[in-house]
């Protein structure tokens, strides 16, 4: 990147839950480890098994940091505490969505304060990425300046999956006597438990995935990443009905990937990726059976859905996002 090996700080995240934010911090850190010597500072509360207290401990260790690095990259919370910390050097925040939405009522109320914090926090920062066009545009919006946007990356290959694999999955699963809908990550935020309410009367498998943090009565499987993949590629629909501004959706994009089609609430990022990939947007849960009945009744649709997806979702390769990121460390190092 510069005449010298660049040092980068990178403060670890409080929670190792494998979610889309966490994918992309990976894949960045991946990138940014070949170009930097990059360390990665373990945050993580370890004495404390609440979830509230163990970010209390992190925001203490976070509170701690010291070191010159050229380089800091940051998280919301790393960047709450940045002008407790004694680290010195610039300065960069990576931004998926911003908004606690899937927290109670009585926990909300202290992360309204730390996102007040934040913000104004964001105003030092030397770099500010986010992963879509609608983020970029809520900061600038804003008067920040040094707003950048980086897409998501995806690695062609993984999607190569046989009609032979696909055909075993759903033996393995009794998912074989009717068609797949996948509502999603089986979580309250994801809109799942109203996807359900909608569609239950279909004569279909209602199928969610990853840790069951709601009960509904849809069939829910823990899988591996590549058995994941083999759901989306035997659904027929794939569904992302989720009531929060998304930073991108990673589930959407894959599913486009295996030439799935999508109907998505669209909010936040994910709006930009449904549009590019002409899928639907439906932002009201009442029109959501509606239209996966008519997709259902609707092969040539599908198919038409699922390759104009294809078309557009394959274009976000891991080539792209190295090059990006590489170049934006050049920019702000100098």
């Amino acid at each position: 990147m510069t005449n010298h090996k660049i040092t980068i700080g990178w403060p670890g995240p409080i929670s190792f839950k494998k979610y889309g934010g966490t994918v992309y911090s990976d894949q960045t850190r991946d990138v940014l480890s070949k170009n930097a010597d990059l360390d990665v500072i373990d945050v993580a509360g370890r004495h404390f098994k609440n979830r509230y207290l163990k970010t209390l401990e992190s925001l203490f260790y976070l509170s701690k940091l010291e070191g010159q690095r050229d380089l800091w990259i940051r998280d919301f919370f790393s960047a709450v505490t940045m002008p407790l910390d004694k680290t010195h050097g610039k300065n960069l925040t990576i931004v998926h969505h911003v908004g606690f939405f899937t927290f109670p009522l009585v926990a909300k109320i202290p992360y309204f304060i730390l996102e007040k914090i934040y913000y104004h926090n964001l105003r030092k920062m030397d770099a500010i990425v986010t992963v879509s066009e609608y983020w970029r545009k809520h900061f600038l919006e804003r008067g920040y300046k040094n707003v950048y946007k980086i897409y998501n990356s995806f690695n062609l290959p993984d999607f190569n999956i046989s009609d032979q694999e696909v055909s075993d999955f759903k033996k393995k699963y009794n998912l074989t006597d009717k068609q797949i809908i996948y509502l999603g990550n089986c979580q309250k935020a994801k809109g799942v438990r109203e996807s359900f309410k909608a569609l239950k009367d279909l004569d279909v498998y209602l199928v969610t995935s990853g840790e069951q943090k709601i009960k509904i009565p849809a069939l829910n499987l823990n899988l591996e990443y590549r058995d994941y993949l083999k759901l989306l590629k035997a659904s027929s629909i794939v569904i992302t009905m989720s009531k929060f501004k998304e930073g991108w959706c990673r589930t959407p994009h894959e599913a486009m990937l295996l030439r799935t089609p999508v109907i998505g609430s669209g909010f936040g990022g994910m709006g930009e990726l449904l549009e590019g990939g002409k899928q639907i947007i439906c932002p009201d849960f009442r029109d959501l059976k509606g239209k996966v009945e008519y997709l259902l009744g609707h092969s040539e649709q599908r198919k038409k859905m699922g390759q104009a997806g294809y078309n557009y979702a394959k274009d976000f390769t891991p080539e792209k996002f190295e090059l990006e990121w590489v170049e934006l460390i050049k920019e702000i190092i100098g």
